[in-house]
């Protein structure tokens, strides 16, 4: 995880040079009041003031000097801090496979890898800008100390309750933004959801609803919204009385000592802008709020940071043909059991398929074949070894997989089948999934750009079909042909059950056929085997016909 420290450590090659501007900047503001009151006294005395006026002017220069470095710095701390938390993030959700990402919406997402990431990377600099502004008091009281203690006594009273109002302002906001970042988020969710299904929305003419639905969250945002500004406006204007009365209670104890001759008026121009810089902690209340949205945004991202990534071992592949084996494989979720108790010994080069109803387990069985997740109990073998010990290359080189809905990545159609491979050529693979006459139509071929490539849902999971072709020993199939026509489902599965295909294929399918052509059938239900065996031997049970209505 990142944690508040850990984002602040990031920042160390820049958080010095905040530091050493603000401390810099800090010590500039406490040495200003005292040169300007040795000016004031010298011009009281009638001696010279030129020499003070130009170590002011000095002070001013260096003043603006720190200030330029400090806004630079700031700006690449935030800049290096926020890249690096959108790759952690990033990686850490793709790392994660479908189960890590499963408990969050994909907009959720987005806005966590983009604003939150971006408020948490101000952790750094917050915090320094925080320490530095203690500094300004501190030195403020030090300083009215050796003038006259009775003007620091004034002093403390009124910077005890500019503190008080800081500190409840820091913990109220911090609990504001972290729901204010979390409706940003449910909002992204469900536009993303609604885009995602924009052809259903269209079709079902419900746009007005699907409208007022994505925009519900916002009466929530706003309520946070005002919230936010509620506390904001009742903190500044908390700090707004206090302030001014430190400066009135300074100067009211310093005009009776300079009455009684105990200071001198310099001494009490100084003090009043001691009692400035004290007053001026009012108007940190910006600065405390962007510390507390950096919070904020360090609890939402270390949430994505605690996904665990789906680790992988050393091992490769010995010889052998994809023979498959699922050894007391279980999965619970939500109490209940998905599978259970699993035992399968599919032998290599088999041609699998996999049926069963509507929630019997059939896709999960597919992902766990091809380790897109890992079973709660059990081991699952690849020709004898565990999948779990397979070096991610190793694993990716020798499990492909193709599904009903494939997501296409890549700027163009080829990009999209080769996925960074470089061999076999996309044409040949696309062959092999029926789909390279299609792409040959399209206005550049493989070159043609996806996003605007008029592509079907059978193109698709041709496209998806081809992509998965090149696996070495296992290619799994989770109802990767269900958007196809009759003729081209047979046409591609001449090619998918080929008897001399040597790699192992499971096929996840609702279709008679499919199941009649495999070797041999799994037929789940409820998440436990029903049956195990050839199509002809299974059909001889009414419950099995059934499976295929």
């Amino acid at each position: 995880m990142s944690g508040f420290g850990s984002v602040v450590r990031h920042g160390r090659g820049w958080l010095p040079v905040i530091g050493v501007a603000a401390l810099a900047g800090s010590l500039v503001a406490l040495a200003l009041p005292s040169v300007l009151g040795r000016a004031v006294d010298a011009i009281v005395a009638g001696s010279s003031v030129g020499g003070w006026l130009a170590l002011a002017g000095g002070l001013i220069a260096v003043a603006v000097v720190c200030d330029l470095v400090d806004a630079f710095a700031d700006t690449a701390c935030v800049a290096g801090t926020t890249a690096w938390l959108r790759h952690r993030l990033v990686r850490r959700v793709v790392a994660g496979g479908p189960e890590g990402s499963r408990p969050y919406e994909s907009g959720d997402l987005v806005s966590r890898v983009s604003g939150d990431a971006a408020d948490a990377a101000r952790a750094g600099p917050a915090a320094v800008a925080a320490l530095a502004a203690v500094i300004p008091p501190v030195g403020s009281l030090v300083l009215l100390i050796l003038i006259d203690p009775w003007l620091a006594v004034a002093f403390v009273a009124g910077v005890a309750l500019v503190i008080a109002v800081l500190w409840l302002f820091t913990l109220r906001t911090t609990e504001l933004s972290q729901a204010y970042a979390e409706t940003q988020g449910r909002l992204a969710a469900l536009l993303s959801e609604t885009l995602a299904g924009i052809r259903t929305v269209a079709a079902a003419g419900t746009l007005d609803r699907e409208q007022r639905r994505i925009l519900r969250p916002l009466r929530t945002l706003h309520r946070h919204g005002l919230l936010t500004w509620d506390v904001l406006a009742r903190s500044g204007a908390q700090a707004a009385i206090v302030g001014p009365l430190i400066l009135v209670a300074v100067l009211a104890v310093g005009g009776v000592r300079l009455t009684g001759g105990v200071i001198s008026p310099g001494d009490l121009f100084a003090a009043a802008q001691y009692a400035v810089l004290g007053a001026g902690l009012g108007g940190l209340t910006g600065m405390f709020g962007e510390l507390a949205r950096s919070r904020a945004g360090i609890r939402r991202t270390d949430a994505v940071l605690a996904i665990a990534p789906l680790g992988h071992g050393t091992r490769t592949l010995g010889p052998g043909s994809g023979r498959l084996q699922f050894r007391g494989v279980g999965v619970t979720a939500g109490g209940a059991d998905r599978l259970a108790e699993l035992d399968l010994d599919l032998p290599g080069s088999a041609r699998v398929a996999v049926v069963g109803p509507s929630g019997s387990g059939k896709s999960l069985l597919a992902a766990l074949a091809a380790r897109l997740r890992d079973p709660d109990t059990g081991r699952i073998l690849l020709d004898g070894v565990p999948l779990a010990e397979l070096s991610r290359s190793e694993l990716r080189r020798a499990v492909g997989c193709a599904f009903e809905r494939p997501a296409l990545f890549g700027r163009t159609v080829e990009e999209s089948i080769l996925v960074g491979r470089t061999e076999p050529a996309a044409a040949t693979v696309a062959a092999a999934a029926n789909a390279h006459a299609f792409v040959s139509r399209l206005p550049e071929g493989y070159r043609t750009p996806l996003a605007v490539a008029p592509l079907s849902g059978g193109e698709a999971q041709r496209l998806g079909l081809a992509r998965a072709w090149p696996a070495g020993r296992l290619l799994v199939l989770d109802d990767a042909t269900s958007s196809l026509d009759s003729m081209t489902e047979a046409q591609i599965g001449r090619s998918l059950l080929a008897a001399d295909d040597r790699r192992t294929r499971l096929i996840v399918t609702h279709r008679l056929g499919t199941a009649a052509r495999a070797d041999l059938v799994v037929w789940l239900e409820s998440g436990r085997l029903r049956g195990f065996g050839r199509h002809d031997q299974l059909w001889s049970d009414p419950a099995y016909r059934q499976v295929f209505g």
